[in-house]
């Protein structure tokens, strides 16, 4: 496996991460300190209202019907939060994967960029009396992966929602989406898929958490899942007066569609820059 490869071929998606960053840094809702127990609760918290740029790596094997295939996945993930008014805020949630796929199929080896996806939530600054904290908006596909392999050569749009609680350090609740293709490459299928996300997660004194989730879709037109469990540490810290954190696990296949894969276990590693209030 390498990942350096990556960053060599798509130079492109490193400048926008940094402008990204620039331009978190440099805004106004950088300007006062927040706890670093705020910090860690809030990035637990999908829909909370702060900035973070989430870089995920994510590595699997045993894809294709050989299972001899491997892909290496980082997704850019920054989430910027808009005050619209008194009461609500708009959170914009970007994922921007890149990709390398080795042997899918067997001898052949493919990097770039895949389609991104776009998700806008529309939340209340204040949970409900009973505490629960909500967001509802839409969940955009575009067509931008830089080779078919990539993506689904499809654009698609639909509902998105999370839905969460928060108490005693603990984190619990679940964030899904639907997406529906309405353009494209006329020879690819077309998008019909459910995403579910439930979450559970412990943050400790130490601003250490523990965390589990799955992240499965279901693909009504092939009648499939792809179900991975992913089991992770995160530890929040700053180097001078920037907050961050580092976090790291291992991810299980519970179920993929047949002879696709990916299979067994796989691994992750994130490391995300906090632009708080």
């Amino acid at each position: 496996m390498n990942v350096i490869p990556i960053f060599s071929v798509k130079r492109r998606t490193v400048l926008l991460a940094a402008s990204t960053v620039i331009i978190c840094s440099h805004s106004g809702i950088a300007s006062a300190e927040e706890s670093q127990a705020e910090i860690a609760k809030k990035l637990n918290n999908p829909v909370a209202a702060m900035i973070s740029v989430p870089f995920q790596f994510n590595y699997d094997e045993d894809l294709g019907p050989s299972k001899q295939g491997e892909r290496t996945l980082l997704n850019i993930q920054p989430v910027i939060p808009v005050s619209i008014s008194e009461d609500w805020n708009l959170i914009s949630r970007t994922i921007l994967p890149v990709l390398k796929l080795e042997d899918v199929p067997p001898g052949t080896s493919e990097e770039g960029i895949g389609d991104i996806n776009q998700s806008l939530f529309f939340s209340p600054k204040a949970p409900t009396a009973s505490g629960w904290i909500w967001g509802v908006g839409p969940s955009l596909l575009f067509k931008t992966a830089s080779d078919d392999s990539l993506g689904t050569g499809k654009w698609a749009a639909g509902p998105t929602a999370v839905v969460l609680k928060q108490e005693s350090g603990w984190t619990y609740g679940a964030l899904a989406n639907h997406l529906w293709s309405y353009a494209g490459d006329d020879d690819r299928s077309d998008v019909n898929a459910t995403y579910v996300q439930p979450f559970l997660a412990y943050t400790t004194s130490t601003y250490t958490t523990f965390g589990i989730n799955t992240e499965s879709t279901y693909n009504w037109k092939g009648n499939s899942w792809s179900v991975p469990v992913n089991m992770t540490v995160t530890q929040l810290f700053k180097i001078g007066n920037q907050p961050m954190s580092l976090q790291v696990g291992p991810r299980y296949w519970a179920d993929t569609p047949d002879n696709q894969g990916p299979d067994g276990w796989g691994w992750r590693l994130a490391y995300t820059l906090v632009f708080p209030k």
